[in-house]
């Protein structure tokens, strides 16, 4: 996944002293193919496959029209949005659902480093699969609390660590998805995205983002 700083920035007319807001996209569509994402009309990232979060790139405050193409192709459009970016923020743009109902949601990050603990988001974006409790694990306490479809559980600050984590059928002690070892390093922010299908292919997972 190659990220074209170049045609971007002759897109944007990027100026590096001018604030600028910084915008990712993840693939989260879990039959759609590899895809790449045009910023006005120009390439900003190429193929990436089902999971990717791609790095940030900087943007200056406006209105930006996002499409999603499948990789090397000119079309089909399979994704196009008009996107506002204010002068400073962290924002991911996430391809969501099956490809027959593709969209994309924006999420607005908050990447700060806290020394000796971590930033944790848990983001839904498995389509089919029932609101889920994540907690930790073998009947552990609940950490993000009955997190649907589409939404973002927030932030929470845990120390950093290794932990086993599980997610739940929100309200019940039925497992989903057994998630161990999730290791935490101080002083980052990362974004947990469960991803996939509940009972079918790609089977239901989760891609990790180290955010800051």
């Amino acid at each position: 996944m190659k990220l074209l700083f170049t045609a971007l920035a002759a897109t944007i007319g990027f100026a590096s002293l001018a604030p600028t807001a910084e915008i990712r996209v993840a693939h989260l569509s879990p039959d759609a193919p590899a895809v790449d994402i045009l910023v006005n009309g120009s390439p900003a990232f190429t193929n990436a496959a089902f999971g990717d979060i791609t790095d940030y790139v900087e943007l200056h405050a406006g209105d930006y029209l996002i499409q999603v193409v499948p990789a090397g192709e000119s079309g089909p459009i399979v994704i196009e949005a008009l996107i506002p970016l204010p002068e400073k923020g962290d924002f991911t743009v996430a391809a969501i659902n099956q490809l027959a109902d593709i969209t994309a949601i924006v999420y607005e990050d908050d990447n700060q480093r806290i020394p000796g603990s971590t930033s944790v988001r848990f983001v839904h974006a498995s389509p089919g699969t029932p609101a889920v409790d994540i907690a930790l694990a073998d009947g552990g306490p609940i950490l993000f609390e009955n997190v649907s479809y589409t939404e973002s559980g927030g932030y929470i600050t845990v120390p950093a660590d290794t932990y086993d984590l599980e997610a739940r059928v929100a309200g019940t002690d039925t497992v989903a998805l057994s998630l161990p070892g999730v290791a935490l390093a101080g002083g980052t922010a990362i974004t947990v995205w469960a991803n996939g299908l509940l009972n079918s292919e790609p089977a239901l997972g989760v891609a990790v983002s180290q955010d800051v």
